[in-house]
């Protein structure tokens, strides 16, 4: 059977649309628990710490009273066994005597109850059953009461037999003896310094067996409801006969002092139970190992296939402290309502959280790799969570219905594991949804895991395109299933192990019986028993107990067993006793009204609450703030807190217009920037102006620093070198050169421009000089290499044709140890030549007529990250190998207008081929005709796969997709106005909008649905049809699979003022990587796209892209739009 037949009849939860509202909130959720990472941070340690804090102080590992008993490494049982035909082991019978409520440490109880205790067995006063002479020949026990030696002989103690016997009482902290109780002035105390005291026969006088209805405080016996005194027999014990006889006698004797019940004292009614004491086998211990490496090894395989290095450790660490906070959470809250999780043996409580937590992790971080790395970090996690969040809170929903369900039928010991593993499936996921969120939020800003997944390759589970799939044959089911791809080995995963450790936790409990009986188990409940039924109705209802004996006999910890088989089955894991209903003997006169109600949680959460509760405050207080100061440590560089909300939401612009007004008193005419935020603008009024935009710190004027040695103007061109030290003006005669951290002029260098702007100008590859080289490159195909340290120039030529286009490109050397400049130029008559520098002045120009088809080139456009270029044509693009000069694929185009071709591409990454990939590729550029921007994106056809630079002679990989095999979206934007694509993906333009004569209805985007609708609309009383002029900023974005369109208004309201009528635009250029600047007049306006940091930014030789549009300032202000990509408001 196929694969893809099976795929589609599985059980795997739906995808939601995008737009589901279920979806919708988990997505807004999610974005804002990346983006306020200290608070959801904060809520979830704060629940953990209060949850965590308590857990020693609830639990006990010497079962001292009060709290709660650990497990151990044994399955333990104390429950009605529905064996009619089973033969018991010993038979128990006991009595117990009530006072007033609550008050049966009253002296005069416990004379009372010694007086009792000694008629059923006779003296015990000082009682030591070790006979020298343990045979003693019996005649006829019936109807005799056993003299002390005589019965002594029969105790266990002198040797097990058939007619062995012993006894448990709190009366055997006093010896037995009158005399010392009377003489004891501290009983409770007396009471909590023996509570370990051990009997003749090795067995501990718990309080949990000699008293029953305890109430405790600080961990301390404070009062008793009732003595319990046991006598535990075999089948042929003289001594159990006596007892029975001697009961039903006191019934009539002790009817003046005490009320029994029965009133015959006859204890008729009794249930066989069955106690267990069975340490871990070997093979439980094999079996349980075996899922604790096989749990450990998904982690691992699933680690490495992140291949995010930086994060390997943080994730590990966060997976395993969230499934530990999740354990101990759920102990805690067992612990509080007193649920009994000692049957169970210790290593199997993790297992199941473990289990459902790594399923729920895994998919949540390979949703966040899946998604766009070029995406701000709160919006990948919000849309990866908004993807899953969903399955995961299915999956826990139906495991926690599981549980309870399981819970309902199997038993006690089982039903306790199974409200343990369902308090652990909701604290996983609170923790999910809170700590390990904001901890991948985490993460991925401070770029610790963002940095690997941008250089990681497409994830190696990716699919092969769809022409490769066609030879592939389909993978069988059982392949399938073991490589992830169906839903019986990922969300149902949990669900299996869970169940099948129930059904091996309960046929632990059934051993000796077969599978169908354990299974049939859970549908006949022991306790439904008619004996026990009946049981239930014949006890006293008015005398209150604070404890049934039902309850006080499943209080019995697995200790008390143990030692109890030890004395008289010790080669066995287990016994079968008979226990008899208990004859209850009260006070007569005593009140046994409540006085209070009996509380419900465990006492020692009441001691925790008196004793503890201000430490617990000043501890977690504590924690909260030692974690904010890591957080802000770790987080210095940006208060988490303080950042906007992820894109997405409707109050965020995604991009800000800022004005640089007071530099000029006319128009600006030049412009050139650096990534580290200096902007250098000449205006006509013969002024050379430096902004900072990243300090923030004042513009100054060249010339009113220090003048130059020769008049500058007019400038023909200016630039600065990569690493932001030198200022170049070119004038008609010389370059300036102006030191921008020291800001003093440096010698000029002589070059003739025949007083012509140049066709390119900019710096070289820095060398060992202070100043790197400069190159002029003229339209005449003649190019000038400038070197400031022996003002020399070097003359070389290019094309001889006349230039339309020339463009500098740094390219990494084949030795992979340095780079190399070449320039590439494009002439009118359509030829492509490559100038290449060979070190020593020495250029070379090749001409790449002979490789291409066509002679109509009009833009030679650099793609220095890629080592690559790009050539534009009339209908169609060139993508060129940088290095060695080979057509790599022909973008086919709508007509592009000359010299505006712009590109723009995801990270760089390296796919299996070890050559370049991209996610998604663009190109931009202006119809020759009608002068609309089109857009044009290249996506891989499969969503994983990266799109490749190989070498064609390099066979592809899986992951690899071929130019020719993408899929392309195309959009465009009327009246595009002066444009500029950035780095970061996005195509920015600022265009005159000419209003109509009303105001543009709201409804425009009614038959657009999915899309941001933010287009800017005046308000009413500020709309103004007859004025002509609105300049407007727009943005759009379509980086991989997704869509922007915004628009806001260029001009604000109190700028109005503070420039010259503006009747066309000045120069744009790019200013960091998300970031452009404009000439507006005699101001400036720079437009940002998301948040820029221009000290990460890139050099325009070499450098790393910086994707963060999810992490801009907020900025109040106009709100942005957002439209179609072919249409415009």
């Amino acid at each position: 059977m196929r694969f893809s037949f099976l795929a589609d009849r599985t059980t795997e939860v739906p995808a939601l649309a995008p737009n589901h509202p279920c979806r919708r909130a988990c997505s807004r959720y999610g974005a804002y628990a990346a983006h306020h990472v200290i608070t959801s941070l904060l809520v979830s340690s704060a629940v953990a710490a209060i949850l965590i804090y308590p857990f020693p102080f609830l639990y006990s590992s010497d079962f001292i009273n009060g709290a709660s008993n650990l497990p151990h490494h044994v399955w333990t049982l104390a429950q009605p066994l529905d064996k009619p035909d089973a033969e018991p082991d010993v038979v128990m019978r006991s009595i117990w005597v009530h006072g007033n409520y609550m008050r049966a440490l009253d002296r005069e109880i416990l004379l009372g109850a010694l007086h009792l205790q000694d008629e059923l067995l006779g003296p015990t006063d000082y009682f030591d059953p070790r006979s020298p002479n343990a045979k003693v020949l019996l005649q006829d026990p019936k109807g005799v009461d056993l003299a002390p030696e005589v019965r002594d002989a029969f105790h266990v103690v002198n040797g097990l037999t058939n007619q062995s016997w012993f006894f448990q009482s709190p009366l055997q902290y006093w010896s037995c003896s009158a005399d010392l109780i009377n003489a004891d002035h501290h009983i409770v105390a007396t009471v909590n310094e023996r509570k370990n005291q051990p009997t003749s026969v090795n067995v501990t006088l718990r309080h949990s067996i000699v008293f029953s209805g305890k109430r405790f405080e600080d961990r301390r016996l404070l009062a008793a409801d009732a003595l319990v005194i046991t006598l535990i027999h075999c089948r042929d014990s003289p001594v159990g006969l006596q007892w029975e006889r001697k009961a039903a006698a006191l019934a009539t004797q002790m009817t003046d002092k005490w009320t029994i019940y029965p009133a015959d004292g006859r204890s008729v009614s009794s249930q066989l139970y069955e106690f267990q004491f069975r340490p871990m086998s070997v093979q439980d211990k094999v079996i349980l190992g075996l899922a604790y490496v096989l749990a450990i090894l998904y982690f691992l395989v699933s680690m490495s296939k992140l291949r995010a290095v930086k994060s390997k450790l943080g994730l590990f660490v966060t997976v395993w402290v969230q499934i530990v906070m999740s354990i101990l959470s759920s102990f805690t809250i067992c612990a509080i309502f007193n649920v009994d999780l000692s049957r169970i043996p210790q290593p199997a409580y993790p297992l199941v959280v473990l289990s459902m937590s790594l399923e729920n992790i895994f998919r949540l971080i390979n949703a966040v790799i899946a998604t766009p790395s070029e995406n701000s970090t709160s919006s990948r996690i919000g849309y990866a969570f908004g993807e899953t969040a969903h399955v995961a809170f299915i999956s826990s929903t139906q495991n926690v219905l599981i549980l309870w369900g399981l819970a309902k039928v199997a038993s006690p010991g089982v039903s306790a594991f199974c409200t343990f593993a369902a308090i652990g499936i909701i604290f996983d996921f609170f923790y999910l949804s809170t700590f390990f969120l904001s901890v991948l939020g985490v993460d991925v800003r401070r770029t610790e895991l963002s940095d690997a997944l941008e250089k990681a390759s497409s994830p190696s589970s990716s699919r092969l395109d769809r022409h490769r799939s066609d030879s592939t044959p389909c993978p069988s089911w059982t392949e399938a299933m073991f490589q992830g791809k169906v839903a019986m080995s990922t969300r149902i995963a949990g669900t299996v192990i869970m169940i099948n450790f129930v059904l091996v936790a309960q046929w632990h409990f059934f051993e000796d019986a077969s599978v169908f009986r354990v299974i049939g188990s859970f549908f006949n409940i022991p306790e439904n028993s008619s004996a026990l039924q009946k049981w239930k109705e014949s006890l006293p209802v008015e005398i209150h107990q604070a404890r049934s004996p039902m309850s006080w006999l499943r209080m019995q910890d697995h200790d008390t067993a143990r030692e109890v088989i030890n004395v008289i089955k010790p080669w066995a894991h287990s016994y079968v006793a008979q226990v008899y209903e208990p004859i209850v003997f009260v006070l007569r006169g005593a009140d046994r009204t409540p006085g209070n109600q009996e509380r419900y949680l465990l006492p020692a959460v009441y001691d925790f609450l008196d004793h503890h509760l201000t430490r617990f405050f000043v501890t977690v207080l504590f924690i909260l703030a030692g974690l904010r100061l890591l957080m802000n440590y770790l987080l210095w560089e940006e208060d988490a807190e303080s950042q906007p909300a992820p894109y997405g939401s409707d109050d965020e612009p995604l991009m800000s217009v800022n004005s640089l007004t007071g530099g000029h008193d006319l128009d600006v005419v030049l412009l050139t920037a650096t990534v580290k935020g200096h902007i250098v603008s000449v205006g006509l009024d013969r002024t050379i102006r430096l902004w900072n935009v990243r300090s923030g710190t004042k513009k100054y004027t060249l010339t009113e620093i220090a003048s130059p040695h020769h008049d500058p103007f007019p400038i023909l061109a200016c630039a600065i070198d990569d690493n932001c030290h030198w200022l170049a003006l070119l004038s008609p005669g010389r370059v300036q050169l102006w030191n921008l951290y020291s800001q003093q002029w440096a010698p000029s260098i002589p070059v003739d421009t025949n007083g012509q702007k140049p066709q390119a100008f900019f710096f070289g590859l820095p060398s060992s000089h202070p100043v790197p080289p400069l190159l002029v490159v003229r339209r005449s195909g003649l190019a000038t290499r400038l070197t400031a340290q022996d003002r020399g120039s070097t003359d070389f030529v290019i094309c001889k044709s006349p230039l339309v286009s020339a463009e500098p490109l740094v390219t990494i050397a084949e030795d992979s140890r340095s780079l190399e400049l070449s320039i590439l130029t494009a002439s009118r008559k359509g030829c492509i030549h490559v100038a290449t520098h060979h070190g020593h002045g020495d250029w070379t120009s090749e001409a790449l007529g002979d490789t291409l088809e066509h002679h109509d080139a009009s833009q030679v456009v650099p793609l220095p990250d890629l080592d690559c270029f790009l050539i534009a044509r009339q209908s169609s693009v060139d993508l060129m190998d940088g290095k060695r000069n080979y057509l790599i694929h022909t973008f086919h185009t709508q007509p592009i207008r000359p010299r505006t071709l712009r590109y723009f591409h995801s990270a760089r990454r390296k796919p299996q081929c070890s050559s370049v990939g991209l996610r998604w590729f663009g190109l931009a550029y202006d119809h020759a005709e009608t002068g609309d921007c089109i857009i044009q994106t290249y996506t891989p056809t499969v969503e994983g796969d990266l799109i490749c630079f190989r070498d064609p002679a390099i066979p592809p990989s899986q992951t690899c997709c071929d130019w020719s095999e993408t899929d392309v979206a195309e959009r465009k934007i009327v009246n595009p106005g002066t444009w500029m694509a950035l780095p970061n993906g996005s195509v920015v333009g600022v265009r005159q909008n000419i209003p109509p004569s009303r105001p543009p209805s709201r409804d425009w985007f009614s038959g657009h649905p999915g899309l941001r609708r933010r287009i800017y609309e005046p308000h009413k009383s500020e709309w103004k049809p007859k004025w002509p002029d609105t300049w407007e900023v727009w943005v759009a974005m379509q980086s991989g699979r997704g869509e922007i369109y915004e628009t806001a208004p260029l001009d604000a309201d109190n700028d109005s003022g503070n420039h010259l009528m503006v009747s066309g635009l000045g120069p744009m250029v790019q200013a960091g990587t998300s970031s452009v600047v404009v000439g507006f007049g005699n101001i400036l306006k720079l437009i940002t796209v998301g948040h820029e940091r221009f000290e990460l930014g890139r050099t325009s030789a070499r450098g790393e892209e910086v994707l963060n549009l999810g992490s801009r300032r907020r900025r109040p202000g106009n709100a942005a739009s957002k439209s179609r990509a072919n249409s415009r408001p």
